[in-house]
């Protein structure tokens, strides 16, 4: 049956009028909103989750869309072309590097992390400081590639000297696996697939397993960067790149246990 032209009509001006309806206060339409693709070291994930929040309600234009990966992954899609709008790495080298490419700019540290030794749930190697390490029958480290992974075989070299030549020797005969981001690395031992692994100490609060310190004259003390990639939408990143270290945004970094300037 086909509609009479009269009616088409007024079908089409009743449409209009449920839309126009939603204005008749003088209410302006929502904008338009673009994606921001953010790449975000796996360390950062929660307290990433806990800004994306926040930071769409103050930029309504913008839908963020959160990848997580081992650093060095990341740097390398960003290389090969993806759609990143802002990078935060927990290795600054690895923005600058990017930054003399001229693939990122505007590179800015935000935040700083500790390390420790991550345990599975009742301890059944019996570790109670980093000098027990040697006692795991299974560790696990992220690989030499990512920051994770650099970091701890930084404060196994100055254990060495700490505790006796052979002491990193010892710790890594007992690594059983390496992983290629510090999120694999824990979750390993949150399934009792390890004794220890050396880890962030955000890490092992994230997850809710017990830690014991890296002692403060071995810890490498990591630090994140953060840099807006060349791209279309540069404008965008630049805004998220501001949020992460804007007052709001260290609040939220710091009640995940990042350490950052205290929020004025």
């Amino acid at each position: 049956m086909k509609t009479r032209p009269r009616l088409r009509v007024a079908l089409t001006l009743a449409a209009g009028a449920a839309v126009w309806a939603g204005c008749a206060d003088g209410e302006a339409p929502p904008p338009a909103r673009r994606t921001l693709h953010v790449f975000a070291a796996s360390s950062l994930a929660e307290a990433f989750r806990d800004l994306e929040g926040p930071f769409e309600q103050r930029h309504r234009d913008l839908d963020v869309v959160l990848s997580f990966a081992g650093s060095q992954v990341l740097g390398l899609q960003i290389l090969q072309g993806a759609p990143a709008g802002a990078f935060a790495s927990a290795d600054i080298g690895l923005l600058d590097s990017l930054a003399c490419a001229e693939v990122v700019g505007g590179v800015q540290p935000f935040a700083g992390n500790e390390l420790a030794v991550v345990l599975p749930p009742g301890n059944p190697a019996g570790i109670a400081s980093f000098a027990d390490l040697p006692r795991a029958r299974r560790i696990v480290l992220a690989t030499a590639a990512t920051p994770a992974g650099a970091y701890a075989r930084q404060a196994l070299e100055r254990a060495d000297a700490a505790f006796g030549p052979g002491f990193r020797d010892a710790v890594m005969d007992r690594v059983a696996s390496e992983e290629h981001s510090v999120r694999l690395v824990r979750a390993k031992v949150a399934a009792g697939e390890a004794d220890a692994a050396v880890v962030y100490r955000t890490d092992g609060l994230a997850a809710g397993l017990p830690t014991v310190p890296v002692p403060a004259a071995l810890d490498v003390r990591p630090q994140y960067a953060i840099g807006v990639v060349a791209g279309p939408d540069p404008e965008a990143g630049a805004r998220w790149a501001a949020f992460v270290r804007s007052a709001e945004g260290r609040r939220i970094l710091a009640a995940r246990g990042f350490l950052v300037d205290p929020p004025s």
